[in-house]
């Protein structure tokens, strides 16, 4: 059985991976604060491999727990392949660093870099004598590469997963029984969080109204599209041990 753990399965791009991977048999793990609707209804009508943790992942307080009870859901004995996506992210606070108040910073970077470290490390710790197929995959973002003037917080949590993947490639290659760590830039995709870019004023954001002509322009990957496309590459691919991937390279 291939298990798959995925945070932020609600909405957007978790959710089309989740349902894209339940279809193909696997055994899928979601992990959000609310529970997706149209997950439900497929698992009702066709008995899926699912489970649903319900949890706030801006709260670091509990995540080893959270842990614990993924978990307690793989029966390792069976598991032919482990796979967790730290897919869930913010872009907010979209405005000028001094008009960023300290909850908003405080969010952005425990959703985006903290929660997913400290999740990796638990994930490693684990399978660390497991020998079979383990791979982290971080949904990165063109933005942890350039730099763009409202999104500080944004591109700056994004550059720190970045890091973090090759750092923590340089570790496995020196294990046993290593976890195969990469970063993925999944291209720009119609989701609420494109929405929450375009509603930024120009003084928050300079270049909003490049996105809302993207959006116009009918330039967006759909959330399916851009799921098919991730699963695809690391299917294919012989991906390197911390390896940075722009999904739009393989278009």
């Amino acid at each position: 059985m291939k298990y798959y753990i995925i945070t932020g399965t609600s909405k957007g791009l978790g959710e089309a991976l989740a349902l894209e991977l339940l279809s193909e048999g696997n055994y899928v793990i979601g992990i959000s604060r609310s529970t997706s609707h149209q997950i439900d209804e497929v698992v009702r009508q066709k008995d899926s491999n699912w489970t649903h943790i319900s949890w706030d992942i801006s709260r670091m307080a509990g995540l080893a727990s959270l842990m614990d009870a993924v978990f307690d859901v793989i029966n390792l004995e069976e598991a032919t392949y482990i796979c967790l996506i730290n897919n869930a992210g913010v872009v907010t606070p979209v405005k000028v660093i001094e008009k960023c108040k300290e909850e908003e910073i405080k969010e952005a970077f425990t959703i985006n870099t903290l929660a997913p470290i400290f999740m990796t490390a638990k994930f490693i710790e684990r399978l660390q004598t497991l020998k079979i197929d383990k791979h982290v995959v971080n949904i990165s973002s063109g933005a942890g590469k350039n730099p763009y003037d409202g999104w500080s917080c944004y591109c700056s949590t994004k550059a720190a997963m970045d890091m973090f993947t090759r750092c923590v490639g340089k570790e496995q290659e020196k294990s046993d029984f290593p976890v195969r760590i990469i970063s993925l830039a999944p291209g720009i995709i119609d989701t609420n969080m494109q929405g929450i870019i375009r509603a930024a004023t120009e003084e928050e954001f300079s270049l909003v109204e490049k996105f809302i002509d993207y959006k116009k322009k009918g330039v967006l990957f759909a959330p399916t599209e851009a799921a098919k496309k991730i699963l695809e590459v690391l299917e294919v691919m012989a991906l390197s041990q911390g390896e940075l991937l722009d999904i739009r390279d393989y278009i």
